[in-house]
């Protein structure tokens, strides 16, 4: 599977930058990957925090691990935590 690549990067509610990568189907549209970001973010106790197309952008197209495919195709999506997401 071939998965679009947005690249984030969201202020936590202690004013630390959290970045992170939102993968999801190359033909999902950019309002529904930051749906899937705002999902994340309640996850991990950041609801209500600014996600829009100036915290997430487009980065690149990229073929999927098995493990990451299988995220999407049961979640619509997977993050790739990189720096402060915990």
């Amino acid at each position: 599977m071939k998965v679009a690549v947005w690249d984030t990067y969201v202020t936590r509610k202690d004013g630390k930058i959290m970045h992170f990568d939102i993968l999801v189907n190359e033909s999902d549209k950019a309002d529904q990957v930051f749906e899937y970001g705002k999902n994340y973010l309640k996850t991990i106790s950041q609801e209500g925090q600014v996600l829009t197309s100036k915290e997430c952008k487009f980065c690149h197209i990229d073929k999927a691990p098995e493990a990451i495919e299988n995220q999407i195709l049961k979640n619509g999506f997977s993050i790739i935590e990189m720096e402060n997401c915990n």
